[in-house]
């Protein structure tokens, strides 16, 4: 990792630290808020965490492109960095619509927003920017199958796939303190050490920024969490995963990664997606599933024992870590 990416990821860091309390005081007095369903009083807090990520992942991006230009005299692929960037910026301002938009009403303690089908269309015109620069290569190695070339189906055809299914499936696995941010934190840290590896720094620094700024965003979003993701973060988040493996060319990599989120999404076709991942509060602090079969990953662990919320969020990010980790082996051939 060059100097100038380490200082830019951790601009990302110290920034969404530092923003974050003020964007959790403002988000509380425009009334912002949801309800913390797994906690005894059920509390009312800040609910719209993609602003305060998508400030600080900027910060860091926009540092690195000035080094690079200023010092450097130039940076390769600042057009591929542009789009990655604007995808983000698009899918977070279509996110925080969605917040809103969802907290304006509630039945027990559920959110009530837009139909499904729109919500799966939402996060397409963020695909756009990569569309436009024919983002991507057309030939593409997926497991089990080899490599296919697409052609020109891959930047129009197959990228909004990826961006508006990456970015739905990060809003399927959550509704705990820490998860959403904490599966983010892993699954792109794992992008950014690949496109690393395999020399593609103009790529990994888009991974990273993210990353760094959803682990400056965690601390307050960790158990007992004093801001909730929203769906803002996790598009945002899926947005710029999604942009990663298009750029960096590497499909085969980040779908053995994405292994929990295809878990999530079987468990949850058996009932068409009708489920929620929230859990019941015992006496005990622990949380019982609602369901009496499994549905979700979350309802998996609540099943498998008497956890607590935070025990059964640090379980499913080590599911995570493991894929990233079987990712790794099966792409060297370790």
């Amino acid at each position: 990792m060059t100097t100038v990416l380490l200082i830019s990821v951790l601009l990302s860091f110290v920034a969404t630290y530092l923003i974050t309390p003020y964007f959790i005081k403002f988000l509380k007095a425009a009334n912002i808020v949801g309800i913390d369903v797994h906690k005894r009083n059920k509390p009312k807090i800040a609910e719209m965490g993609g602003p305060a990520v998508m400030s600080g992942f900027l910060l860091g991006i926009f540092f690195y492109v000035a080094v690079k230009i200023f010092l450097y005299k130039g940076l390769p692929n600042i057009i591929d960095l542009f789009a990655a960037t604007t995808t983000a910026l698009i899918i977070t301002i279509i996110g925080m619509f969605d917040d809103i938009g969802s907290l304006i009403k509630r039945v027990n303690f559920k959110r009530v927003g837009l139909k499904r089908i729109y919500k799966v269309l939402m996060p397409l015109p963020a695909a756009i920017p990569l569309m436009s620069i024919l983002a991507g290569y057309s030939i593409i190695n997926v497991p089990l199958i080899g490599e296919i070339n697409l052609g020109i189906l891959y930047p129009l055809l197959v990228v909004p796939i990826i961006i508006a299914g990456m970015s739905n499936a990060f809003n399927m696995i959550g509704g705990m303190n820490g998860l959403e941010a904490g599966l983010g934190i892993v699954y792109l840290s794992g992008l950014g050490i690949f496109n690393l590896i395999l020399g593609k720094e103009t790529v990994a620094i888009i991974a990273f920024s993210a990353s760094f700024a959803l682990l400056g965003f965690i601390r307050y979003n960790w158990y007992p969490a004093k801001i909730m993701s929203g769906d803002s973060l996790v598009y945002f988040t899926g947005a710029v995963a999604a942009s990663v493996v298009v750029l960096g060319n590497i499909e085969k990599f980040a779908l053995i990664a994405f292994a929990p989120w295809f878990i999530e999404l079987f468990l949850k076709l058996r009932v068409r997606l009708n489920t929620e991942n929230f859990g019941v509060l015992q006496n005990d602090g622990t949380l019982k599933s609602p369901y009496k079969k499994i549905y979700s990953l979350t309802s998996f662990f609540m099943h498998l024992g008497k956890f607590k919320e935070q025990q059964i969020v640090i379980m499913i990010i080590l599911l995570e870590i493991f894929f990233m980790g079987v990712a790794f082996l099966f792409s060297f051939g370790i």
